[in-house]
């Protein structure tokens, strides 16, 4: 015979019994459990479930579900407040950004989801800013991202408020924190790759279970440097929908770190790439979940359904008012204030086998400039430029090909998001590599006629199932229209020598008046020529190449331009 029953109740389990000393000394060592004096009976948030199961079969308690009606609310979602304190900014906010700062200075644990190119990252930092201003602990503040923008963050921190910011490296890896005691740097800047270098001091063997198969890895098997936890006191976590499984070490070893953090932001402008179940890794980050009831709660609440997927506009509603908030380009209030083109960098590290073969091509390319730089007869000189320009497109060549899990994790992110976009490269191979990585693309290069060209282009126009269309230059860069109508990203894996190439591929999505921003993406090798490349584009963006018409004058420049960069080496 049952002696009482628990039954979960919107967010709580509400446990009942006849008393009992031996149930009474159990129930309080139940996690979080609270006597309530009027009802004289016991709450336990659901997210224990699982201990309150086991309760329930240790002393005969019944167990269920009581559904009771759901209380009514219009799911009105309220405006963002408006930002009412000084922030010392090295630039202004937009007039949009300001509410999405204040929010998020309200929330501190939060996922700020604004569409891509909105400026999540200038809006976390100056938040962080902001909760500083108010006396709140943010420094050191940790910044965790991809590692394709580590610089880009870097850039954004030193560019946006008066403080400063390192990238962890080796050289630092015991000694960081002495940066922040001697004021050399107050932000932290990690890829998600190093957490475990960084903050991980070792693993335990989860072992296997009955039939030999290993176990899968729990938090609790992982034993982090405490005193490095500690040490922040804020974290951010950039393209946060990477850490959506909860399976994933790299999710695992962010929620360690987070844990214990008053302000945890999370920028994502893909929160939920497939169902709402990519939330709850987050929002368990954000120790957010039991504003949802917890963890058991969540999935049955909303992820329930053939589709995984239910009570949606509930989910929404419940978001924005306790730690989500999100605008797009389109939205009115948002796109008066965007520029109409945009341009970004983004510097990739070389994978170490191409990094091996640049450093090799590179130094056979400085051997033979040295003999270009010696050589005294015009006519001599004159019949070298065409091989230094063969070997320079050698070293493109092996930056495009080690660069691509940088470019591809980009692409992908921009796809997730449910956007389509445009790619540039020049080789036959990086145009095979795309579309190898992402079948659901077409292609417009020279090896189509012009009835296969338009094809490509009415696919990407018009098919849902068309992510990506992918060109080269001499094929994509001109004559190509009608892209503009469907993307606004656009981003290059190889790019030319002259900016007026370069721009005339960006204006295949831009068009004067449109009044909708084109972002414009770089992919640059570090430590390549393609940054020596990208900044000769910026510095002669001025100058029209087509003016002159002379290719080959052109091409003589680089060539001299580069003997000039090898001499000041």
């Amino acid at each position: 015979m049952s002696i009482g029953s628990a039954l979960h109740i919107g967010a709580n389990f509400r446990i009942d019994f006849k008393y009992n000393p031996k149930v009474v000394q159990a129930i309080k060592e139940l996690p979080e459990r609270r006597f309530d004096f009027n009802e004289k009976v016991w709450f336990v948030p659901a997210k224990h479930r699982d201990e309150v199961v086991r309760f329930c079969k240790k002393f005969n308690l019944t167990f269920g579900v009581k559904h009771v009606e759901e209380p009514q609310f219009s799911m009105e979602i309220p405006p963002l407040p408006e930002l009412d304190i000084n922030i010392p900014l090295k630039r202004d906010l937009r007039p949009y950004q300001r509410p999405g700062v204040a929010y998020t200075i309200s929330k501190q644990r939060l996922i700020m989801g604004d569409d891509m190119g909105l400026g999540k990252t200038m809006q976390a930092i100056a938040s962080v800013e902001g909760l500083h201003v108010l006396g709140k602990p943010v420094y050191p503040c940790l910044v965790i991202c991809p590692s394709a923008v580590k610089e880009n963050w870097k850039r954004e921190i030193e560019k946006t408020v008066h403080k400063k910011a390192i990238i962890m490296a080796d050289s630092v890896k015991n000694t960081f924190p002495e940066f922040y005691r001697t004021g050399l740097a107050q932000f932290f800047i990690v890829n998600y790759e190093s957490l475990k270098k960084y903050f991980v001091d070792h693993i335990d063997d989860p072992g296997k279970d009955k039939n030999g198969r290993k176990k899968p890895l729990r938090i609790y098997h992982i034993h982090f440097k405490e005193k490095y936890l500690n040490f922040f006191k804020a974290v951010i976590v950039d393209e946060s929908h990477r850490v959506k499984a909860l399976s994933t070490q790299a999710t695992k070893f962010t929620k360690g770190v987070c844990t214990g953090k008053e302000t945890i932001l999370l920028l994502t402008g893909t929160p939920v790439i497939n169902k709402p179940k990519d939330l709850i890794s987050q929002l368990g980050i954000l120790d957010r979940l039991p504003d949802f009831g917890g963890y058991k709660a969540f999935e049955e609440r909303y992820c329930s359904g053939p589709n995984e997927a239910s009570n949606l506009k509930e989910l929404n509603y419940k978001l924005n008012v306790s730690c989500f908030y999100r605008r797009n380009k389109t939205d009115p209030e948002v796109k008066k204030y965007l520029p109409d083109k945009s341009r970004q960098v983004v510097l990739c590290d070389l994978n170490e086998s191409a990094r091996k073969e640049y450093n090799h091509a590179q130094a056979d390319l400085e051997s033979y400039m040295k003999q270009y730089k010696d050589a005294s007869d015009d006519q001599i000189k004159k019949s070298m430029k065409g091989e230094v320009m063969v070997r320079i497109g050698i070293l493109k060549n092996i930056s495009a090909r080690g660069k691509l899990k940088d470019a591809f994790d980009f692409i992908k992110d921009v796809i997730d998001g449910g956007q389509k976009i445009v790619v540039f490269c020049n080789l036959t191979d990086i145009v095979r590599a795309v579309q190898e990585k992402f079948p659901r693309s077409v292609r417009l290069t020279g090896a189509e006629n012009a009835t296969q060209k338009q094809a490509s282009v009415d696919a990407f126009k018009n098919n849902p199932n068309v992510d990506l269309i992918v060109l080269n230059l001499k094929a994509g860069g001109v004559g190509v229209d009608g892209l503009q109508d469907v993307a606004t990203q656009v981003c290059f894996i190889e790019f030319g020598w002259h900016a007026a190439i370069m721009d005339q591929a960006e204006d295949r999505l831009y068009r004067m008046g449109q009044h909708s921003n084109v972002m414009c993406t770089y992919f640059l090798g570090r430590a390549t020529i393609d940054e020596w490349n990208y900044k000769l584009i910026q510095t002669k963006r001025e100058i029209a190449n087509t003016v002159t018409g002379n290719e080959d004058l052109t091409d003589v420049s680089i060539v001299d331009d580069l003997a000039n960069l090898f001499n000041q080496k």
